[in-house]
């Protein structure tokens, strides 16, 4: 079986977008000096309610929003546990995710195998029947453009503006921002919810899109593989989107090899995807003086307001 690499090239995307929405949302999080570990629950939150918005009202439009409130509400929680009640970040997220898993399997215990509507393309099928370039291009969703319209917005506003430029302050010193005026809480509540709203459309793209069905767990890991993109990527949005499209390679081809037939066992190719970024991520992190530098300094830390 020769696997054509154009086909290829269009389902690695497709498989990364989901990954790519949680990772840069995450990414905005821990630029503000939060650590949340809650991107797989608020990820199966955003499949569940995208689901079933786009099976109830017929309309994809309907299933994103779904999918964005899904997870923006479960971070919300977070929000409140972390910023309000100081509790601990690493515990706080890991009980998200715990939560949203548990939660996302009851409301969709009855929407396994329910029909969705197709999301439209917005190119017309002349330009997308363009030989190579139409297919790879071309041949897309909105949401999947609007993923890497993100990483460039996000780019531009933490590099290029006042907006971004106090969002790194308040993940590099918090109290130093509070003593400049800077309403940190605030600030880093508005990220959480950027960053849980981003988990939900990208697990609604997941479930609407590209499964086109409901199954329980679905995520299956990729709430995770977005955490380690961001620091795979250093903290930069243009290496979360390299990151991001490596990961949906390496996915995509282990489901070709698999058809396939080639004898290598099937649990080794699904867990190839995972490896490949594990090893990825080992050796961009090997030089440790560097990654420290691009940390946010206060990434993770508690703030406590001084009176």
């Amino acid at each position: 079986m020769i696997i054509d690499p154009v086909t290829l090239i269009v389902a690695l995307v497709t498989v990364s977008t989901p990954v790519l929405l949680a990772a840069i949302g995450e990414l905005v999080v821990e630029k503000s000096g939060v650590l949340n570990l809650g991107v797989e629950g608020m990820m199966i939150m955003g499949a569940v309610c995208g689901f079933i918005a786009a099976h109830e009202t017929g309309s994809p439009t309907l299933a994103f929003l779904a999918g964005m409130a899904g997870g923006a509400a479960l971070s919300l929680i977070f929000a409140v546990l972390t910023q309000f009640l100081m509790a601990n970040q690493v515990a706080s997220g890991l009980a998200l995710t715990l939560f949203g898993l548990g939660l996302a399997a009851l409301l969709g215990v009855a929407y396994p195998g329910q029909p969705v509507p197709d999301v439209a393309k917005p190119f017309p099928e002349a330009i997308r029947e363009i030989e190579v370039i139409g297919p790879i291009l071309f041949s897309h969703d909105l949401v999947t453009y609007l993923a890497v319209a993100l990483v460039a917005a996000v780019w531009l506003v933490l590099t290029r503006t006042r907006t971004g430029l106090i969002i790194r302050a308040v993940g590099e010193s918090h109290d130093a921002a509070h003593a400049l005026g800077y309403k940190v809480v605030r600030i880093r509540i508005l990220a959480i919810l950027f960053g849980g709203a981003c988990a939900g459309l990208g697990g609604a793209f997941l479930s609407v899109v590209r499964v086109e069905n409901w199954i329980e767990g679905m995520t299956a890991g990729a709430g995770w593989i977005a955490l380690a993109l961001v620091v795979f990527a250093s903290w930069k949005p243009g290496r979360v989107l390299l990151g991001a499209w490596l990961f949906g390679g390496i996915a995509a081809l282990q489901l070709r090899l698999q058809a396939a037939e080639i004898g290598v066992p099937v649990a080794l190719l699904d867990a190839s995807p995972y490896l490949v970024t594990i090893i990825v991520l080992v050796l961009m992190s090997s030089d440790r003086t560097r990654a420290a530098l691009n940390a946010p300094a206060a990434l993770g830390r508690v703030f406590h307001a001084s009176s």
